[in-house]
């Protein structure tokens, strides 16, 4: 495995009962990178994260994580890991400081209180140490999870859904210190299914039911994808809209607030459509670049749930 690569892993497979929740998975994240996974609840993203650092012992493939073989030194690298589950996972009944300590003792950390100490100082704690942590704002618990996961300084970061459920303010400053850490060399790896973490990696992979649809940078995923967009503005945009669904050249409508995006693969079919609808004088359209929301969007619609069978819904 090249040096520049934190994990490198091919042919991942995870079964439960009948149903292959990871089907033939492969993947190289760049050190230093945040690569987030993004995709439905119960695609797969958590599942896929886990056998990829070892946290997880895969039905198939083979791979490295940060240097380890996934399958013969799965304890050298949870020893480099730090996890953030999506569900506040520590003591409520416990000060910020304690619980610190706590897992502090629990890696067997020699110098603790010092490194303790500069926790909270490094995740804006201090001030708040000898609060309880069942008191937390879910911002201010998302801070303790982050500094407690941190801790013991380690090279890879899982995040499972790390801004949940927290107010915007609290999730900027959140993705503020995730950047920080990236810039320090901390390869991130996140599972989400929310847009506007999506923007904040550098890299993406789609995961739809087990299976890997597209990867690359995050720039460069719409492209890859392949679509066309326009934006559409204007009076009764919902009668609008059904009628462009049934419309030939036009794959996708979303709507977004009182506005569509209107996309194609067929670049000129699509233009031709906007020309045809321009001349009836009632709604603006406007070509912009495809955007990752968008190819989020087909991709999913064309996605087969590996539960049921069948064609998922878009956005499902």
């Amino acid at each position: 495995m090249s040096e520049d690569l934190a994990i490198s892993v091919r042919g991942l497979t995870k079964i439960f009962g009948t149903r292959r929740v990871v089907d033939d998975f492969d993947m190289d994240v760049p050190r230093g990178a945040i690569y987030g996974f993004l995709g439905p609840n119960g695609s797969g993203k958590t599942t896929t994260i886990r056998m990829m650092c070892g946290l997880l012992i895969p039905d198939g493939g083979t791979g490295q994580c940060l240097g380890f073989d996934i399958l013969r030194e799965a304890q050298a690298i949870k020893e480099q890991v730090g996890y953030m589950t999506q569900k506040f996972s520590l003591y409520e009944d416990l000060t910020i400081r304690e619980n610190l300590d706590f897992i502090a003792r629990m890696f067997q950390m020699t110098d603790r209180r010092t490194k303790v100490a500069q926790a909270l100082r490094d995740l804006g704690l201090a001030d708040r140490a000898g609060q309880l942590a069942g008191t937390l704002s879910g911002g201010w618990k998302q801070r303790l999870a982050l500094a407690a996961c941190m801790l013991h300084d380690p090279q890879l970061l899982l995040l499972d859904e790390p801004t949940a459920g927290v107010d915007p303010k609290a999730r900027r400053d959140f993705w503020d210190e995730i950047h920080r850490l990236s810039a320090r060399g901390v390869t991130v790896l996140v599972s989400t299914h929310y847009m506007d973490e999506a923007v904040q990696c550098d890299f993406i992979a789609y995961i739809a039911y087990g299976k890997k649809l597209i990867s690359g940078p995050a720039q460069d995923i719409p492209a890859m994808v392949g679509l066309t967009t326009w934006r559409v503005e204007g009076p009764a945009i919902s009668a609008l809209e059904d009628r462009l669904r049934a419309t030939p050249g036009v794959d996708q409508v979303a709507r977004f607030g009182a506005m569509l995006h209107v996309s194609g693969k067929d670049k000129a079919a699509l233009a031709r459509v906007a020309t045809a609808e321009r001349a009836r004088g009632q709604h603006q359209w406007h070509e912009q670049s495809a955007g990752l929301e968008e190819a989020f969007i087909y991709l999913m619609a064309g996605a087969t749930d590996n539960f049921i069978g069948a064609p998922a819904a878009a956005g499902e």
